[in-house]
């Protein structure tokens, strides 16, 4: 290293992580601890991988400043004058000054440079979250990934979101930092998805026409199968082989149910029925519902606000209107109240208060409120925070639903689970004392037809229609003067499912 500032900054860094090196080594723990040794090493790990983490955050955006840079004053340093054939070799020559120095291949030393070149430039708060080690780099490049699509004014909102605790529509959710960076893409495609310049319906014509199956061998006598389709025959079909895969399995089977999902959809392919060894009479019909959450404006066309298909995302307005009309039997409906984005009706199959408790726990958790855990199965299961036998009660706020894995952790470690609320799931404590928040829904208002959204109060809420000078008036129903279809709401709402 030439510059000696440089050479002995990461001399120090050498020099302490071989300090910390000795810590997990057990050099020392049992002069520091004076009670059981093992527990102090236990929490020094925990310590050294927290850090570690933050570190390595840090460690990225240094990486991706020293990227951008190098890029930039090569750029300064090549000869003025350059022809136009010259701009595409000097950026391939940086590429490959790039992936030879980090030992990479150049489509990866590509992807570097143009990921630190949108962080330095137009994500100035993910780059700040960064530095701070509060994200980590796999959050920074999902948020260049979805911000990259937008425009520059798309992609500075969507960033504050997320990441600005002043900005007029922060997150709801859990802070971006505190979920895997697999579940902020989700959160940050919805967001994209909800606030993109050109609407979904448009998208979504476009992206069907790219709909493909794709082939790609793989080792030990194996291949991949995908396909590419539109989000409601995807969840479909996902639906059906998981319910027809459920209902295969029993005390003697031995397969599990990622194998016999795999059988059900190789066998419904290539002949017209279920693996041969089952009895097909003893298989129920396929029931593994799926809530489509859906705006009521958007449900009656007087807007296109995108609905929500549970366990993916958001989805067209026509393609929600028409699993609703069409009456798909993988789905129920969710009506939105569109004064602040609560459910407003679970489909009148759901009336009994257990299912009703049920979907509602659905519509609050999105999936195992485990963190970390993405599972949307139907398998999860309603757990009562505090145990009935303890006092507790069967109210949404002294409930969970776990998948079978983390309400098995539960139940057989020292894992317990915090209190939750009508909007919030439960957190975690671990054994060692620490908490986890749970990630939950970043729910949003919906939209209003246009001219129709009657003005709030300086509280928010709906003012009154009599008497309109009452105190604390607040009604229950908004009451516009004119019906945007009152008659088909209620007919709706009251109909038989």
């Amino acid at each position: 290293m030439g510059n000696p500032a440089v050479a002995k900054a990461f001399k120090d860094i050498n020099a302490a992580i071989a300090v910390l090196t000795a810590v997990v080594a057990e050099s020392g723990s049992e002069a520091f601890y004076r009670g059981d040794p093992r527990h102090g090493l236990a929490e020094d790990c925990l310590d050294v991988l927290a850090g570690a983490a933050a570190s390595d955050a840090r460690m990225a955006a240094l990486k991706a400043q020293a990227a951008a840079k190098f890029a930039k004053t090569a750029e300064s340093v090549a000869p003025p004058g350059a022809s136009p054939g010259e701009g595409p070799a000097q950026e391939a020559a940086v590429t490959a000054e790039v992936a030879c120095i980090l030992a990479i291949g150049e489509r990866a030393a590509g992807a570097l440079l143009n990921q630190s070149q949108m962080l330095t430039i137009a994500l100035p708060l993910t780059l700040s979250a960064l530095q701070a080690g509060t994200i980590s780099w796999q959050h920074a490049r999902a948020m260049v990934e979805e911000a990259a699509t937008l425009d520059p004014a798309g992609a500075a909102a969507l960033e504050a979101h997320f990441l600005d605790p002043d900005a007029p529509n922060p997150a709801r959710g859990c802070p971006a930092g505190e979920m895997p960076a697999s579940r902020f893409r989700h959160q940050a495609r919805t967001w994209r998805e909800r606030h993109h310049t050109e609407s979904i319906e448009k998208r979504h014509a476009k992206g069907v026409l790219d709909r493909r199956v794709e082939y790609s061998p793989d080792q030990d006598g194996m291949a991949w199968l995908s396909a590419y389709l539109p989000a409601d025959q995807a969840a479909a079909i996902w639906n059906r082989t998981t319910a027809v895969a459920r209902g295969l399995q029993g005390p003697d089977e031995p397969l599990t149910l990622t194998q016999l999902r795999a059988d059900v959809l190789a066998t419904a392919l290539l002949s017209s029925g279920i693996p041969a060894e089952h009895d097909p009479g003893q298989v129920p019909p396929p029931r593994a519902h799926v809530l489509v959450t859906v705006p009521v404006f958007s449900l009656f066309g007087a807007t296109e606000e995108p609905a929500m298909l549970d366990g993916f995302g958001p989805i067209p307005a026509s393609m929600a209107r028409d699993l609703v009309a069409n009456g798909a039997d993988s789905f129920y409906r969710v009506l939105v109240d569109p004064r602040d984005g609560a459910p407003l009706e679970i489909g009148r199959a759901s009336y009994r208060l257990t299912k009703a408790m049920r979907n509602w726990l659905r519509m609050r958790d999105g999936k195992c409120p485990f963190p970390g855990c993405s599972n949307h199965s139907l398998d999860n299961e309603a757990d009562h925070i505090l145990a009935w036998h303890k006092g507790g009660t069967t109210g949404i706020s002294n409930l969970g639903q776990p998948c079978p894995k983390h309400h098995r952790l539960r139940h057989t470690s020292t894992w317990r689970p915090t209190a939750a609320s009508k909007s919030e799931p439960p957190g975690w404590i671990s054994p060692t004392g620490r908490h986890y928040k749970s990630e939950h829904q970043d729910w949003e208002p919906p939209h209003w037809p246009r001219g129709l959204k009657p003005e709030l109060t300086s509280n928010g809420h709906v003012p009154c229609s009599a008497p309109r000078d009452a105190p604390g008036c607040q009604p229950d129903i908004v009451h516009l003067g004119i019906s945007l279809g009152e008659g088909r709401l209620e007919r709706f709402l009251h109909a038989r499912a």
